[in-house]
């Protein structure tokens, strides 16, 4: 039992509101000297760690402090804490969202001097020049194993250490990896040069924790079960013997792992990089492989109805337009539909839900417990589950943000007062999907159920932070005997007792980091573009389709678009064509590529949720710069934030970015010149697009610029799709010739940066040019402002307005022509033909 504690007595910290606690004074004295690494179990107050590094760089130094938390609900919680332990005024303790505007932001900014705010957002404002973080002297990554890849704390954390004028760094997690190298990729990502590590075991942290009993369940699935896994099995062994005679496996055993699936399409990415045809159609078999095993995981660890939900999203998917022949191909196999007859016709219970009943009966009834958390990766499974148990206990859901076909997703406001309202014991049963796993202050319980187990340390441990914190508590795992349930099972565990060994081993090499990142963090930020790479998907090798890449649902919070990381799972399906053509043979093949590896990302297939996304959409074209040095400027479309080029353009010295909503163009470097970039399979695909056609954007682009730019990135171009070269050159010539568009090419990311930032400093340093989104277009000819008149009518774009002008011989005769001569026009339909005339001879409004 711990003892009581004497209040912290300290500048900006209201008096007595924070119990002393010698480990958290030593590692917050630890973390104000250097740029440090705060490890530290869930529950023992990472957080306020932090706030008292905080407090001590306000008093001490001056500025402002940024505290990044992933998730609008940690955004909130922890501005709320802020507010009650700081003696700050609570109006210089800001919020950052997507919910705030871009113009507010700025404002609240500059007056600001605590900003707690989500990652994607801070990324967006300092991209468009709206916020500087000069004056910030204190920058507070929560939960920092986010720290890899492309998730935007690795950029702000370049741009803190090279744009503030004093910086500290404090990153804070209870599980920072996998493993050591992880870890350094971490510390090397935000610049941390000290690491401080704290376990359950040490003697100042003991008295604080208690004993958590970890038990799991077994459950046998019943005969009627195993038949509909059985039925899908027999169509993967199906599909895997077509991938076997491309030379891309040598099993055609269903349960194969993940990390095998990943290894083939490699392979099959290899051959369509050589234009080979059987690695596009290899590709969308293997797309199909992803889509069934989802749904042998769905029937095998959640439940019959979620697969069933499943099945029936992916008819939808079938019949819409655009469709690819991996959905297609599924729901028409006979074993298949053999599936979903049966999982209709099902009307048992899976035997999870019983021992979750269970359970929760023992702990809450028998038990005399009070309050019990049951997390699902599936928001399905949860609603499933609150129906189901909601006869026997008082229960509420606790899902994401976004909604889905069939599901209301929660506000944060909502999510907020469900967990106020469960603190509060208004209700005994908290049934989650993996948002509230992360770092949420969800209060002690008496036990926590995993629906299914989860194949990482991490997640694993932030589950079980959920209970134990004041008295013994229980985690009890459930698991599908002789399924996957068992093999994820057994990865946790070992990772778990991995993790203690590593975090000791990482103390021991904490001088092998400091030489690797630099004392003052910087060696390993020069490093910013590769030095993430160390930090594997931990569920790969896992078998895991779409689990440890499932992360936690909330993740992308802030506009992480692909579902590893997000919400319980922020992303859009792999397999989206850019528009339906009307001709199987030409669209099928971009949309399969991208769908190959991909449908284990699925949002919708991971059963995931779309929780509190927050990628700038309030970001409506709104500028407000941060008063950084005047230099070459480039405004970037917001929808380009996806690519590296903004982050890159805005990171060089003498280049200043600003984001707006463009019209037209993804690149504003003149007045006269403008930009529409698009990678080699988006030039293909906006060939075809029925839509929205690449010709009809060019159009618009050289009716606003003098010098239009059209940039194709990717070597690949011939070999995109089952299209004729001779097609795409002709395309190509049309943009240079009929449309006076100079088209460049690049070979990737990097290289469309070096050449962008090229034309906008010869445009605007050496031709003295200023930069315009409104373009300067030259004086046009007769015939010019002609064709422009008429392709303005209904959006019929230039090349059909150069075909009626021709027909009709002038403006005025295509203005009053009646429908029916206006048909006899060569590319002229009956809706293009309607459209004219209704817009021609409408009355105005």
């Amino acid at each position: 039992m711990a003892t009581e504690a004497a209040g912290i007595d300290r500048p900006l910290l209201v008096d007595d509101f924070l119990q002393e606690r010698r480990y958290q004074l030593q590692l917050a004295a630890s973390a104000a000297d250097e740029h440090t690494l705060v490890c530290l179990p869930t529950g023992l107050g990472k957080t306020t760690v932090s706030l008292l590094v905080t407090a001590e760089r306000l008093h001490e130094a001056g500025g402002k402090a940024l505290f990044l938390a992933p998730t609008k609900p940690l955004v909130q919680q922890h501005a709320d804490f802020y507010r009650e332990a700081l003696s700050i005024p609570d109006d210089e303790i800001v919020i950052f969202t997507g919910d705030v505007k871009p113009d507010d932001r700025a404002a609240l900014w500059a007056d600001a001097r605590i900003v707690i705010a989500t990652p994607q957002v801070v990324e967006n404002d300092l991209v468009g020049n709206r916020i500087s973080l000069r004056d910030v002297t204190h920058l507070t990554f929560d939960e920092c194993h986010r720290a890899t890849g492309d998730y935007a704390y690795v950029y702000i954390a370049e741009r803190y250490h090279a744009d503030a004028a004093d910086p500290l760094v404090t990153g804070m997690s209870a599980s920072p990896g996998g493993d050591t190298e992880e870890i350094e990729t971490v510390c090397e990502n935000l610049g941390l040069s000290n690491v401080e590590v704290m376990t359950e075991d040490d003697a100042d942290v003991d008295e604080y924790t208690h004993d958590t009993d970890v038990q799991w369940e077994q459950v046998t699935l019943p005969d009627e079960v195993l038949e509909i896994r059985d039925a899908l099995n027999e169509v993967i062994t199906d599909r895997l013997e077509k991938l076997k005679s491309l030379g891309v496996t040598n099993t055609t055993n269903p349960d194969l792992s993940q990390k095998d699936l990943n290894a083939m399409r490699g392979k099959l990415k290899k051959m369509m990089d050589n234009d080979q045809s059987d690695g596009y159609k290899g590709m969308s078999t293997h797309a199909e492989v992803m889509k069934l095993r989802r749904a042998t995981e769905l029937v095998e660890t959640q439940s019959v109805e979620s697969v069933r939900r499943y099945f029936e999203r992916q008819r939808e998917a079938a019949r819409s337009s655009g469709a690819s022949k991996a959905s297609q191909r599924m729901v028409a196999d006979p074993k298949v539909r053999e599936a979903m007859r049966k999982t209709e016709s099902f009307d048992g219970l899976h035997p999870k839900f019983s021992k979750a009943r269970i359970l929760l009966a023992e702990t809450l009834g028998i038990n005399e417990g009070e309050r019990a958390i049951l997390f699902t990766e599936s928001r399905d499974t949860a609603e499933a589950l609150v129906e189901f148990l909601s006869a026997s206990f008082d229960v509420r859901k606790f899902v994401g943000q976004g909604d889905k076909e069939g599901s209301d997703g929660m506000t944060q406001k909502q999510q907020q007062e469900t967990l106020d309202e469960f603190k509060a014991g208004a209700f005994e049963v908290l049934v989650s999907t993996s948002v509230a796993e992360e770092g949420l202050d969800v209060p002690e319980v008496d036990l926590v159920c995993f629906y299914e187990p989860v194949p990482t340390a991490i997640r694993s441990i932030q589950r079980k932070g959920r209970t134990g914190r004041q008295a013994e508590g229980k985690v009890v795992v459930l698991m599908a005997e002789d399924t996957r349930d068992e093999a994820f099972f057994w990865i946790s565990r070992r990772r778990e007792k991995k993790m203690a060994s590593q975090l000791a081993e990482l103390k021991e090499a904490t001088d092998d980091i400091e030489e690797t990142v630099g004392d003052d963090g910087q060696a390993g930020l020069d490093a910013f573009a590769g030095g993430s790479d160390g930090a594997d998907d931990a569920g790969a090798d896992a078998g895991v389709a779409g689990d440890e890449g499932t992360a936690t649902e909330g993740d992308t919070a802030d506009g992480d678009a692909t579902e590893g990381d997000a919400a319980d799972g922020d992303a859009t399906e792999g397999d989206a064509a850019d528009g339906d053509t009307g001709d199987a043979g030409l669209t099928d093949f971009a949309a399969e590529a991208r769908a190959g590896g991909d449908e284990a990302g699925d949002a919708e297939e991971s059963g995931a949720d779309d929780d509190s996304t927050d990628d700038g959409s309030a970001d409506d074209g709104v500028v407000a710069t941060a008063g950084v040095d005047e230099g070459v400027e480039v405004v970037v479309d917001q929808r380009e934030l996806d690519s590296s080029i903004a982050k890159d353009l805005s990171t060089r010295d003498g280049l200043v970015t600003r984001l707006e909503t463009l019209a037209v163009g993804d690149y504003v470097l003149s007045d006269r010149v403008a930009v529409e970039r698009k990678s080699a399979a988006d030039f293909v695909d906006s060939m075809l697009d029925a839509d929205r056609s690449m010709f009809e954007q060019v159009g618009e682009l050289s009716r606003a610029y003098a010098r239009p730019v059209m940039v194709v990135e990717g070597t690949n171009l011939y070999g995109q799709r089952d299209i004729d070269p001779n097609a795409i050159r002709g395309a190509l010539a049309s943009l240079a010739v009929d449309f006076d568009v100079s088209v460049l090419r690049t070979e990737g990311e990097g290289d469309t940066t070096e050449l962008l930032a090229t034309i906008a400093k010869r445009e605007q340093e050496t031709r003295d040019r200023e930069v315009s989104v409104h373009g300067e277009k030259t004086t046009k000819t007769r015939a010019e402002q002609q064709e422009y008149v008429v392709s303005s009518i209904a959006d019929i774009g230039p090349v059909t307005a150069r075909t009626l002008l021709e027909h009709f011989g002038t403006v005025e005769a295509v203005m009053t022509a009646p429908e029916d001569d206006l048909l006899e026009v060569d590319g002229v339909g009956p809706v293009t033909a309607e459209r004219i005339r209704e817009v021609v001879g409408s009355e105005y409004e």
